[in-house]
């Protein structure tokens, strides 16, 4: 019997997770309860904070059918665990889209159950099916028998319907009994984004382990009578508890109003196939007709087209706020008989959130679609799903830090056995013992470290919000200080958004005619070319302004011609359709004598023949890279088809006579230099179809036999700072890629221009071919135009493969190229060539025709060798990338663009080394902040271990003058630091656990240590010790006048605080401190110098200086509040000798040792292996010593031959020795054999 069975749920998705049965068990929960009580709620706490102890710890395995509760694990990196509780419902029906017939309705919960049903059919009803279903971040999930699993209902996708189908059986909409049914698997039609009351917040917020150790810090200190810090530390937490709740509540009121703006409307929906009723936009289900008014709405759902044409703004989704033209789906054709999938007939679909501008209907008919997902199934829904429960952030520095606390915890754990020892053997109460026992827990633990280290954070949040850059995801702020690779979208974020047109070249006879700059010439007004640019788009007047693609626009724009578009009466009064006209202005007909009544009869005839009527369009898709239209020329019988889109795409659809034979040349002419081209196409339709036939014609039987037209030529322009910016990001060592829609020869040639592909670089274009008639799939290498190249015998390339330089010395030929890659290919590659697929991205720069999904999935190829990876672009379909990469910066700040951790204001790319300076300074400041919590908790951790030896402690305003005015204030100026105005070419360390920040932590600790048991040791060598008591006089022996006012009257001091040792190790502790914050609050490279923190300045010189005067001029006031002895003056001489000597060895280690010699020589590179050896002859002195220092050093750390650490360097180091790699110029790789490269001509 198979009990502890695993399942997978939405296998193959991006939220795939594993599922686990469990049934409560009576026993586990009575011995969890009395854990619980013994440990004084704690047992409970922990199985809140892992939720799979709270379920194993309470139930058994059981099978999946008879679940009670189930556990969840997310099978992605982070391996997330998650409770749900399985729930029952009771319904007429197993699954949503069953065949209800007559035998379903009569249980259905909503009292509708007899409604509209005859009185002979009741009592037929079967009985009702008992469902089981759990729900999980806002999704339920439904147990299906068939496949013993549970599942997820989309929609209408889910039955597999044909477009087709859709038409013939889902057109006439669904009675009020099967919306009911199909209610009870969907809910209501809303995308709920509940507020949670503060209560809750509050309680989820409190329960974090962090507040809960202040807790139990603030009720031991409250034990032991400290009650001003505890006091300190509360204040504290509520302002960051309050904070917190305020950022989070707004939060999700932001976006429950932005979804519930237009969530719930009046819509119409079909009943049957006449009647028409009104309902709530929430009572819809998938499968319901809904009718789009002729004004517009903001569409409540995802529902596809299936009669008339809607002009739609899309910018929710895409971030383009220009409208496009959906039309209805096909019926018949080819088409018609796939399955409806929303991605691929998205140019048909509503999607929800969406705004409908126009609908265009005909006579007698209603623009209908039906319900194809509803609620939090829609893109929409998917969207604020994704906001609502985003992936956590994972980055090394937060693991680290985990690891590193646990090593404090380590060091408290010892610190705990020495003082129950020793309180043990010196009979000290038991009271005590276990008070002092866990204090120190406390101290070497800093409560207050989470709130310091996000200090740097929120100040580089502010500073971000100064050059207009908004975060919504704070902690991603460090993680951009780290980033090794950004990809571009190129058009609007590289280039500029519009196109300006830079001229045309029209082909008769199968020659391209001379190119053309102005389309509206005279000569060219009668030609198919100008009347396909005029009649080609899917523009639309919107209150009487033209709109839609900026490429129409300009196309359009160009040939001067004027678009009218009939009104509403005019589409009533006719049957069929008063068409969209387009005609020429009057005067580009030539000009005649105006006063002559015939010519002027023949002027107005000529105008006439020139109008043209748009009978039917098909969208431009991106999968077919074209679009087309039918046209009727006033005065023709027949219609003619127009077609436009990418060059080779159309070239492919004409008739090969029509096609110049110069086009491919012609073509890399354009693209070569950066020019968009487009490509135009026509074709005279047979003069028998009439206006219906067309209508119902799949684009495949039109687009075809065309005769080629010529190219339109558009420029898109490089933004002024592209280059700049690429630049810098290239000298700071960060590779940069683009990834664009556009043609492949276009992108190379605008990489060339704004420098991301150097001019003497070589770009090899990797062009894949799928498997076809028994020929496998294979890979053509060739090099675009070589670049006049230098001498390659004495090159050398300097590439970084890390945070140090590998000063490799590598020819030219093996490290100045680039591969070029068209979606196309990437897609073969990644399917029948996966062990290219890491060596291509490697060294590939140009990204063409990638679709949204594979923008995507290169995305997550780069990260899967180890690159921290930033992406660029203007939000219209990078939304995926955007969100799956480390840092996405949207330029767009549309709604789309919310799922992106960052929005810029600016519409150029700078703001990316700005983002970059912050991230590395946050990233730099938050190492400095944990270094010194971290150094804090240890001295104050060696302080009072050694005064513990004595049966000491620090007294209470002693611990309140350092946790408060010494720590906080300086741990939170230490972070204002702002960002060094460069990138330099090496990145900040990203973990904590490394060579150079450990060394630096441990250095520091044994100073302090040496020195505070130095002083301690010291202290009590003196000629003028004693064991202290009220009566004692040390400061007579140096000074008589300074005894007058000393502590005759106090009581005698029961914790023994006031002691020498006390007030030597005080004074000891306090000046380090202030010197390891100085010494780790650090400056260039990354950060601007400290000494322009003036906030963080004044409080180090006002702190040194009230520390001075208070040890070498006692104020006895002070003296009795922070309960300080007096000491002799020449042992306060002493102590002034010994912290100044203190803090120069510190520096001294932090700078000379750790910032050079280690830095320089051990860290910064591994040289050993991997640089050939050179003659000494040609090394100078300094590099003589440099060399022999670093091998002595790498020696002695163990580092030589290390091999590097994540994976994109080992593929470099692989690549860089491999003889075959790059291939060759026409040469071509085949996926049966990827050893053999068979040369081939081009």
């Amino acid at each position: 019997m198979q009990t502890r069975e695993v399942k997978i749920i939405n296998q193959g998705l991006e939220d795939e997770m594993e599922v686990w049965a469990y049934q409560p068990c009576l026993w586990k929960r009575i011995l969890v309860g009395v854990g619980a009580v013994f440990s004084g709620g704690l047992l409970l706490l922990l199985l809140y904070w892992l939720p799979e102890w709270g379920v194993k710890g309470t139930c058994t395995h059981t099978s999946l059918r008879n679940a009670h509760t189930l556990l969840l694990r997310t099978t992605d990196e982070f391996k997330q665990w998650f409770r749900a509780k399985v729930h029952v419902m009771s319904a007429p029906g197993n699954k949503p889209f069953d065949s209800l017939d007559l035998q379903s309705t009569a249980q259905l919960p909503n009292g509708d159950a007899e409604r509209g049903i005859s009185a002979e059919h009741r009592g037929k009803f079967r009985q009702p099916v008992e469902i089981h279903y759990f729900t999980h971040h806002s999704t339920k999930y439904y147990w299906n028998d068939a496949i013993q699993n549970f599942e997820l209902y989309k929609g209408l996708e889910d039955v597999k319907v044909s477009c087709a189908s859709i038409h013939s059986d889902h057109s006439s909409g669904l009675s009020q009994t099967l919306q009911d049914y199909r209610r009870l698997f969907f809910g209501e039609n809303e995308i709920a984004v509940r507020v949670p009351s503060l209560f809750k917040l509050l309680i989820k917020e409190v329960l974090n382990p962090f507040y809960i150790f202040q807790l139990f810090s603030v009720i031991l200190w409250s034990a032991e009578d400290y009650y001003y810090y505890a006091t300190a530390i509360v204040f504290m937490s509520v302002i960051s508890i309050a904070t917190s709740l305020y950022t989070i509540k707004n939060q999700y009121v932001m976006l429950h109003d932005m979804v519930a703006a237009h969530s719930v409307v009046r819509v119409s929906v079909r009943r049957g196939s006449k009647d028409i009723e009104q309902a709530m936009s929430t009572d819809l289900v998938p499968g319901d007709v809904i009718i789009i008014p002729a004004n517009g709405m903001i569409m409540p759902c995802d529902a596809v087209l299936i009669h008339g044409t809607c002009i739609v703004n899309e910018s929710m989704l895409t971030g383009e706020s220009v409208p496009v033209t959906k039309t209805s789906l096909p019926g018949s054709g080819e088409e018609a008989s796939m399955s409806f999938d929303m991605e691929e007939h998205k140019r048909y679909t509503l999607f929800c959130g969406t705004h409908v501008i126009q609908t265009r209907f005909y006579a007698g008919e209603l623009v209908e679609a039906v319900v194809v997902r509803t609620g939090f199934s829609t893109e929409k829904g998917q969207l604020v799903r994704s906001i609502l429960h985003p992936k956590p952030t994972d980055f090394k520095l937060y693991r680290d830090a985990y690891l590193f606390l646990l090593c404090l915890v380590g060091v408290a754990g010892i610190g705990f056995i020495y003082t129950i020892v020793l309180s043990i053997m010196n009979k000290v109460p038991a009271k005590t013992i276990i008070i002092e026992s866990l204090d120190i827990i406390t101290i070497t633990v800093p409560p207050a470290l989470p709130a310091a280290m996000t200090a740097g954070i929120v100040y580089a949040q502010r500073r971000l919000k100064r050059v207009g850059i908004f975060c919504i995801s704070p902690q991603r702020i460090n993680m951009c200080g780290q980033l090794n690779l950004v990809c571009f979208d190129k058009t609007g974020t590289l280039t500029e958004d519009g196109l300006d047109l830079w001229g045309v070249q029209s082909a008769e006879g199968g020659r391209f005619s001379p190119p053309e700059v102005d389309a509206a010439k005279e000569s060219l007004v009668n030609t198919a070319f100008v009347a396909c640019m005029a009649a080609c788009h899917s523009l639309t007047k919107i209150e009487g302004e033209l709109s839609g693609d900026p490429l129409d626009l300009k196309m359009f724009s160009a040939t001067g011609w004027i678009l009218e578009e009939p009104t509403e009466e005019e589409t009533t009064l006719h049957n069929p359709i008063m068409p969209t006209v387009v005609r020429p202005p009057k005067h580009s007909v030539p000009e005649a004598n105006q006063n002559d009544p015939l010519t002027h009869n023949m002027e107005l005839s000529a105008l006439s023949s020139c109008e043209i009527g748009i009978v039917r369009q098909f969208p431009f898709s991106s999968t077919l890279q074209r679009m087309s239209v039918v046209v009727r020329r006033l005065g023709d019988k027949h219609m003619n088809a127009y077609l436009k889109g990418a060059p080779e795409v159309v070239a492919s659809l004409c008739k090969q006579h029509t096609v110049p034979q110069s086009f491919t040349e012609t073509l890399e002419t354009y693209t070569r230099q950066g020019f968009r081209v487009i490509a135009l196409a026509h074709r005279q339709l047979e003069s028998k179809l009439s206006w219906h036939k067309v209508q119902g014609l799949s684009r495949d039987l039109i687009e075809t036999n065309m005769e080629f037209l010529g190219l339109v030529v558009m420029q898109n322009k490089i933004k002024e700072e592209t280059a700049g910016v690429l630049l810098e990001l290239r000298q700071a060592n960060i590779r940069t890629l683009m990834v664009t829609g556009d043609n492949m020869l276009t992108a190379i040639s605008v990489a060339r221009d704004c420098g991301m592909v150097r001019a003497h670089e070589r770009v090899i274009i990797a062009d894949a071919a799928p498997p076809k008639d028994f020929h496998p799939a294979s890979i053509t290498w060739h090099d675009t135009d070589n670049p006049a190249q230098t001498n390659k015998d004495d090159q050398t390339v300097e590439i970084n493969l890390e945070d140090g330089v590998y000063d490799k010395r590598v020819t030219q030929q093996e490290q100045s190229y680039h591969f070029a890659v068209t979606g196309r290919a990437f897609a073969v590659i990644t399917e029948h060539f996966p062990q290219l697929v890491q060596k291509l991205v490697l060294k590939a720069t140009v990204f063409a025709r990638m679709a949204p999904d594979q923008k995507t999935q290169l995305v997550e190829v780069l990260q899967s060798i180890d690159y921290t990876v930033g992406m660029c672009g203007d939000g219209a379909n990078d939304c995926g990338a955007l969100k799956r990469a480390h840092c996405g910066i949207s330029l767009s700040e549309l709604e789309a663009s919310v799922a992106s951790p960052f929005t810029s204001t600016t519409s150029n790319i700078s703001c990316v080394p700005n983002l970059i300076r912050e991230g590395r300074a946050a990233l730099i400041t938050s190492f400095c902040v944990f270094k010194f919590m971290a150094l804090y908790s240890i001295i104050q951790y060696l302080s009072v271990t050694l005064l513990y030896s004595i049966l000491s402690n620090l007294g209470d305003f002693q611990f309140l003058f350092i946790d408060i005015a010494i720590i906080l204030i300086i741990a939170f100026t230490m972070s204002l630091n702002p960002a060094w105005k460069e990138l330099v070419w090496h990145r900040p360390p990203s973990s904590l656990i490394s060579g150079r920040l450990l060394c630096s932590v441990l250095t520091q600790i044994l100073t302090c240590l040496v020195f505070q048991v130095l002083a301690f040791l010291l202290v009590r060598q003196q000629s003028w010790y004693e064991t202290w008591t009220p009566q004692s006089d040390a400061c007579n022996v140096s000074s008589s006048g300074l005894s007058h006012s000393r502590n005759v009257t106090s009581p005698h001091d029961h914790k023994n605080i006031k002691n020498y040792e006390n007030t030597t190790l005080f004074y000891v502790s306090s000046f380090q401190y202030l010197a390891v914050a100085i010494i780790f609050s650090k400056g260039k490279p990354f950060r601007q110098p400290s000494y322009k923190n003036w906030p963080f300045m004044l409080s180090c010189v006002s702190l040194y200086t009230f520390v001075v005067l208070i040890m070498l001029y006692p104020v006895p006031a002070i003296d009795s509040f922070l309960e300080i002895v007096c000491v002799p003056h020449d042992w306060r001489v002493t102590l002034v000798i010994i912290v100044i000597v203190n803090a120069a060895v510190s520096f001294m280690l932090e700078i000379l040792i750790l910032d050079i010699i280690l830095r320089r020589l051990v860290f910064r590179c591994n040289q050993g292996v991997n640089r050939p050896a050179e003659p000494p002859s040609a090394d100078t002195p300094q590099e003589a010593n440099d060399r022999w220092g670093s091998s002595f050093l790498s020696w002695l750390f163990c580092r030589r031959n290390k091999p590097p650490r994540v994976c994109y360097m080992h593929l470099a180091l692989e690549l860089q020795d491999a003889a075959d790699w790059p291939p060759r110029h026409s040469t071509v790789t085949y996926a049966s054999d990827l050893q053999s490269h068979i040369s081939a001509p081009l």
